[in-house]
């Protein structure tokens, strides 16, 4: 009986010292893991919506705490106008939901631009997603908060030829994208215009 007190003592102490490792590490290395996100992940699809800002959107940037998530926002200059850049997620990709940063200007509440971050579909198909202007294009100028759909559903977007779940993926990421901008427009607006002085 002894000897098996002692294993579970010994057990609970290797378990808390692990546990607050890992809990020390997340910390620690947070902030550069943020880094490295934004410089290869975020920071290209900002640069490609963003690209006729007169600031940098990665330095002037800001974060919103909505319900349990915590998002950031990218402010961009456009002539004088105030857009903000964010993530949202599409869900229904062929590999899986489909990552994309998608950008409105306050005063219109239209988009500037629609990128994709992060995917897992097919190489030479739906990974044309990220890399093609052209589709991109389609979203810029369109209202930020109605609903995009592919034009095979009734909508305005022409899917990418082999792509289209992948690019229904993308449509209803920016979907996704007006809701959260709907829903947090005072917020936005009252944050991103400190930016815009």
């Amino acid at each position: 009986m002894r000897e098996m007190i002692k294993m579970v003592v010994v057990l609970t102490l290797l378990s808390s010292l692990s546990g607050f490792l890992l809990a020390y590490a997340k910390v620690a290395t947070a902030e550069r893991i943020e880094q490295q996100e934004l410089k290869f992940v975020k920071g290209p699809a900002i640069g490609k919506i963003l690209t006729e800002a007169s600031n940098d959107p990665l330095t002037d940037r800001f974060k919103i705490t909505d319900g349990d998530v915590e998002r950031s926002f990218y402010v961009g200059i456009l002539d004088g106008a105030t857009a903000v850049a964010f993530e949202a997620k599409g869900k229904g990709g062929y590999g899986g939901d489909v990552g994309i940063m998608a950008a409105v200007k306050l005063d219109s509440d239209e988009l500037v631009g629609v990128g994709v971050t992060t995917h897992s579909e097919t190489a030479g198909l739906g990974s044309r997603a990220k890399d093609d202007p052209t589709f991109a294009a389609q979203f810029k100028g369109k209202s930020a908060i109605a609903p995009h759909l592919v034009s095979a559903d009734g909508g305005e977007i022409n899917a990418l030829s082999g792509a289209t779940i992948t690019s229904r993926a993308v449509c209803n990421g920016a979907t996704e994208a007006g809701k959260i901008y709907h829903r947090l427009k005072s917020r936005i607006a009252e944050q991103a215009g400190k930016f815009n002085k």
